[in-house]
């Protein structure tokens, strides 16, 4: 398939319900928080790996999909791979001096893994693949309101050790947030998809893994999170006709039950306009969920 040709950008809104969406590992692993506004905070490395885990299920072993930053995944062996595909001999932490053979590693990452030609991979490790830009990037999610951690504690019947038989049981904690919808913002540069050759098949993966990425990441620290709204705006130039954040500008979250400084406790609570109205000239909205 050839790269997409229409610059895009999109609005990603999403909640959670007593769960931790996104811990740090810094911090005991307490839901990330903005200290100065109290908002929750999701990292866009946390949203790239749920869509990378979306794509090696549906995808599964076809070819094409491969996922290059995965668990217990050994980089040097996945470029590895690109070498002995194109018959190449590896030198020590350098590409090869022919550009095109270069390139040709480079571009056979892109071909083979999802995720490089999505957001992008630095591959200059001990066996040298390049670097390449994706045309994905992502900001951090932010909650509407702010949000108040919990501390939660549990207890295990079980023990580990016969010498703990004598415990009548053992204790632990989990953080939860009571409640939190987020809002994320995302791009994607049609004149970096040439370079990686990110298809229009890939793009329609792409929101499906926004739309269902929630549905097979279910865990008791995560409790109830859900999907709720992927706004996505289009641009008939590849540069694009405007910029990003006027378009983003165009997206309100309101509260509508409730005083606004009581906390929100259901997706309900919001309501969510796109003001099409105002859009510049060569750009349209659809709401994909």
């Amino acid at each position: 398939m050839s790269a997409i040709t229409n610059r895009y950008e999109f609005v990603f809104l999403f909640d959670v319900t007593n769960g931790n969406p996104n811990g740090d590992p810094d911090a005991g692993n307490l839901p990330r928080l903005d200290p100065e506004t109290n908002q929750g905070l999701v990292t866009d490395v946390c949203l790239k790996r749920k869509i990378r885990n979306y794509v090696s299920l549906e995808k599964e072993a076809e070819a094409g999909y491969k996922i290059y930053m995965q668990e217990k995944s050994v980089l040097n062996n996945q470029h590895k791979l690109a070498y002995e595909a194109l018959d190449i001999e590896s030198v020590p932490k350098k590409l090869p001096k022919e550009e095109a053979k270069a390139r040709e590693l480079t571009a056979w990452m892109c071909k083979n893994f999802f995720d490089v030609r999505a957001f992008g991979a630095v591959m200059t490790t001990e066996i040298n693949a390049g670097q390449v830009r994706g045309p994905i990037q992502m900001a951090f999610a932010s909650s509407i309101d702010p949000v108040v951690p919990m501390e939660v504690s549990i207890t295990r019947m079980a023990v580990t050790n016969d010498r703990d038989l004598e415990k009548e049981r053992t204790m632990g904690r989990k953080y939860i947030v009571p409640y939190g919808l987020y809002r994320a913002h995302g791009y994607i540069s049609a004149k970096l998809a040439e370079r990686t050759g990110f298809s229009d098949g890939d793009l329609e993966l792409l929101w499906r893994a926004f739309i269902n990425m929630f549905e097979h990441d279910r865990s008791a620290a995560r409790g109830e999170m859900s999907a709720r709204k992927l706004i996505v705006f289009k641009h008939d130039h590849p540069m694009g006709n405007a910029p990003a954040h006027k378009l983003f500008e165009s997206v309100k979250v309101e509260r509508v039950e409730g005083e606004d400084d009581s906390p929100a406790r259901g997706f309900q609570d919001y309501r969510v306009t796109v003001d099409a109205e105002s859009l510049p000239v060569g750009v349209s909205v659809e709401e994909k969920l």
